[in-house]
């Protein structure tokens, strides 16, 4: 009978002295995937079915190496310097003490830069990266008003923020499932370092670093999630050997939903044995529209109340009023009347 995989917790030390946990599972070309920053905490995260599901996927193709940022999970909880040169050291820390001589990277979210600086400074270890929800500016993870205001809790009431940002940016989950992820937020990170660690996200930008990656690149999305296209399009039309996939979904987690698909795209990709299938909805209106957005569009149009396109497209009713909003502020309407006069206009009824 087939063992189920446990990651065994070990320690790199970086170069400036702070201890860094990690863990590699499975077998196979070596494939980092690097945390969440900053509410990333590898073995809790093992314990949470769907993440779980989504780990054993990779490591029945790759060795999985895992680890946590300075300041949060396992590692050493006193560091304090969150600047790009110490997150950059945490992954070299990793790396040597694993003994990797080449490697693909799987950056998400704020870790997505991290990679993108790593695959600049170090060709010839990094032989592909995969980025998730990505941009090469902080600001861009960071700035519309929505999350804005989420963020503006992990002062004011931690609990509240991290199950709020549990359902927010997984996709609005089941209350239980909630639970156990806002759970791991919570027993990742403090709340001050939590902020320490956003803030100096918010103001990472490598975007000149990227015409230097010389890495094939999959920049991974979903067709909803709250954060927009703006910062995975930036990067595909900037890195030199980049391609981009949209995924069906609206959570803003690879781990949930389709997660499945997820790792058939990583697989295949990090393996090179096919390309990763790009959905033929990637969009390409100039005004930045998703395709759902257009299909949303095209029934306000035609008159239905956001109750109605719910019910004919399969979405909840908020997952609608979010995209009509998104719609209103991209083509700059002020209601259904501007909406359907711009539908016209652009012959999508």
């Amino acid at each position: 009978m087939e063992q189920p995989l446990e990651p065994r917790v070990r320690y790199a030390q970086t170069l400036d002295g702070v201890n860094i946990a990690f863990a590699s599972v499975g077998s196979g070309p070596p494939l980092v995937l690097l945390p969440m920053v900053p509410f990333g905490f590898f073995q809790f995260e093992w314990q949470i079915p769907e993440y779980r599901a989504v780990f054993e996927g990779l490591a029945r193709h790759v060795e999985l190496v895992q680890y946590d940022a300075r300041g949060s999970g396992l590692s050493e909880r006193t560091a304090t310097d969150f600047s790009m040169a110490g997150m950059l050291g945490d992954l070299d820390a990793v790396v040597r003490r694993a003994n990797l001589e080449q490697f693909a990277l799987f950056g998400l979210f704020n870790g997505a830069p991290i990679a993108l600086a790593y695959a600049a400074a170090h060709p010839e270890r990094v032989t592909r990266l995969v980025l998730w929800a990505a941009f090469a500016r902080g600001q861009l993870g960071q700035s519309d008003p929505q999350t804005q205001a989420l963020l503006s809790l992990i002062e004011r009431d931690w609990s509240l923020f991290t199950e709020t940002a549990a359902s927010f940016w997984m996709g609005w989950l089941p209350a239980e499932a909630a639970r156990r992820v806002a759970r791991g937020f919570r027993a990742a990170v403090s709340p001050e370092t939590a902020r320490a660690m956003l803030d100096a996200a918010m103001r990472t930008d490598v975007s000149h670093l990227l015409a230097a990656i010389s890495a094939p690149t999959l920049v991974l999305h979903r067709s909803i999630m709250p954060l927009d296209l703006a910062g995975p399009q930036e990067l595909v039309a900037h890195l030199p050997d980049a391609q981009l996939s949209v995924l069906e979904g609206e959570s803003a987690s690879p781990y949930i939903g389709d997660s499945s698909g997820v790792v058939r795209a990583v697989v295949q990709f990090c393996l090179g044995d096919a390309e990763p299938v790009v959905a033929a909805d990637t969009p390409v209106m100039e005004d930045g529209l998703t395709p759902r957005e257009v299909e949303v569009l095209r029934h306000v149009a035609g008159g239905d109340a956001n109750q109605e396109i719910a019910a004919r497209l399969g979405l909840s009713v908020h997952t609608v009023e979010r995209h009509v909003a998104n719609i209103y502020h991209k083509i700059d309407a002020r209601g259904r009347a501007d909406a359907t006069a711009y539908a016209l206009r652009h012959h999508l009824v």
